[in-house]
């Protein structure tokens, strides 16, 4: 695990080069800021000391690692420590370091692009002199930056075909979306389609609203992933939680008919014994009155008893009660609101403007977001129940237990976010979980989290899995047993694929459409169903090498 360090550095100038780094190059909207002085504290990807403390007596094995990088972009942060000759090299190659050994306690940020490439690179530091001196090496988390698609191995006559596909599904009724594509550490595409927000209740406006690259949209269910399952991750990485404990360490009073056997790992692989959900919103639920809230304190304590619809262990089944629970765990853990720690704790230091929860509460405007469903949570006007909107949705949550029984903050549904932020996360994830100097999790909780789980080679510990062909709706046919993602339900895709350093956001507002006997028009696009314009991408980057 890779631990935050404190330097004293001798300069404010270097403060702030080391500060930079840490910023994607992207886009102008995620703004630099920040603390500035003479103590900073930053995470790595590695931040070895050498000579090796404990090293192996294998003398060729020695003083080296391997680090992620990109061909063309990379910096060290080379720490002296008494040190006045040393060695280092990239990839078999000499850098200049000479500066760093000027002075005993020298820190100094070495730009090292022209020897870096895609992928593993190869760092050792050999001959470190005097004995007793040291040099420490922090290397930052890979960020993004922009290029071309066929930069990267993309034929550009092949993924215009994405572009045709999801146009003309617009021309043909289909509200909008906005596709980005990350390969090699860069954002190759980023694409905006169609229309934000077309209807006003029923009525079809007299002129839709553009939809815009940096459009906001209800991720629905990927908030579990990139919310929930990222703040688990980080709490066991910290050490402040484990997969194998039980829930009622964190919930006391989850207990009786076996709920205080159930494990956070049993949450997590949607084996708990939980039904798909619990209505809490509507009085009729099928758990009878006694069940139904419409405020958050309530819902959690009827968490605490939620009805248990089969032995633990025994099924996997998709369940919101797992993941609302996974998010009353954090609170506990931590102290604090859901939205409170994912957004101070993960999204603020990764400089992310625009993903959180409750959104209109927070200083957006509903013109920022693409809009949902047309008549609030009616179906067309089929559905009723206590307090049930009927307006247009644009920056509400859309889910109806989040909303009605959760105030807009839940472990499964409620966040909202942008395209160019979710790339940010997405390319976190690609980096084994941390981003520039930010780490999130350390790779090796990312790796149990993403392993096959016991039940189901499609699920991990909550993400969806390509696995095997059992979910080509949205991993497609070519994306390989190691890529990793999940939806949305109205109308969100991540595909995050190592094996090609590759990620897709598909965002869109495939609900913002009509709705007849619980069907809504857009689902029937093949934009909304996500696997062609998936397949679509990988042949784009297949068929072309």
């Amino acid at each position: 695990m890779m631990k935050n360090k404190r330097i004293r550095f001798s300069s404010i100038l270097l403060v702030l080069i080391i500060f930079l780094t840490s910023f994607t190059s992207y886009a102008a909207e995620i703004e630099i800021g920040g603390k500035t002085g003479e103590i900073w504290t930053i995470s790595s990807q590695i931040e070895p000391k050498f000579p090796d403390e404990n090293p192996t007596d294998r003398i060729f094995a020695q003083n080296r690692r391997t680090f992620k990088g990109y061909e063309g972009r990379g910096q060290i942060i080379v720490e002296n420590h008494g040190a006045k000759s040393a060695e280092i090299y990239i990839n078999g190659k000499l850098i200049d370091i000479k500066k760093a050994l000027e002075d005993e306690t020298e820190v100094m940020t070495i730009d090292i692009g022209k020897y870096t490439v895609n992928g593993e690179n190869l760092i050792k530091v050999l001959n470190v002199k005097p004995e007793e001196s040291y040099i420490k090496v922090h290397i930052p988390y890979p960020s993004l930056a922009v290029g071309k698609a066929h930069e990267v191995g993309f034929s550009d006559k092949k993924l215009a075909k994405v572009d045709e596909l999801i146009n003309s599904e617009v021309e043909e009724g289909f509200p909008g979306a906005v596709l980005l594509i990350i390969k090699d550490g860069k954002i190759v595409k980023n694409t905006a389609y169609g229309y934000k927000l077309k209807y006003d209740g029923e009525d079809l406006l007299d002129e839709f609203v553009p939809m815009e690259v940096g459009t906001i949209f209800d991720l629905a269910s990927n908030t579990k992933m990139f919310s929930t399952n990222i703040a688990i991750q980080k709490l066991i990485s910290e050490g402040k939680i484990k997969i194998e404990d039980k829930v009622i360490k964190y919930i006391p009073n989850f207990k009786g008919d076996g709920r205080e056997n159930i494990r956070i790992k049993d949450l997590l692989t949607h084996s708990a014994g939980f039904s798909s959900s619990i209505r809490f919103y509507m009085p009729d639920n099928p758990y009878g009155e006694e069940f139904y809230s419409d405020n958050r304190e309530r819902t959690l304590k009827l968490l605490e008893k939620a009805p248990l619809e089969y032995e633990t262990g025994t099924k996997t089944i998709y369940s919101d009660t797992d993941y609302m629970l996974l998010g009353y765990i954090i609170e506990n853990v931590t102290g604090k609101r859901l939205d409170e720690y994912v957004e101070k704790e993960i999204y603020e230091p990764l400089g992310l403007k625009h993903t959180m929860y409750v959104p209109l509460e927070k200083g957006l405007l509903k013109e920022q977001f693409a809009a949902t469903e047309t008549m609030g949570n009616t179906r067309g006007g089929s559905r009723d129940y206590p307090n049930i909107r009927k307006h247009t949705l644009q920056g509400e949550v859309h889910d109806e237990k989040a909303y009605y029984s959760m105030d807009g903050v839940s472990g499964h549904a409620g966040l909202f976010s942008t395209a160019g932020d979710m790339a940010v996360l997405c390319q976190s994830l690609l980096n084994g979980g941390g981003y520039g100097n930010n780490e999130i999790f350390n790779n090796g909780v990312l790796d149990q989290f993403t392993k096959p789980s016991d039940n189901d080679i499609t699920f991990g510990l909550g993400w969806n899995r390509a696995g095997n062909m059992d979910k080509i709706w949205q991993f497609g046919p070519y994306a390989s047993n190691l890529a990793i993602g999940h939806t949305g339900w109205t109308g969100s895709l991540t595909v995050i694929d190592p094996k090609y350093d590759m990620a897709i956001v598909l965002l869109t507002n495939k609900k913002h459409s009509n709705c007849v006997e619980d069907k809504f028009e857009g689902d029937k696009f093949e934009t909304g169903k996500y696997g062609s314009v998936v397949s679509l991408i990988y042949e784009a980057l297949l068929e072309n090498n």
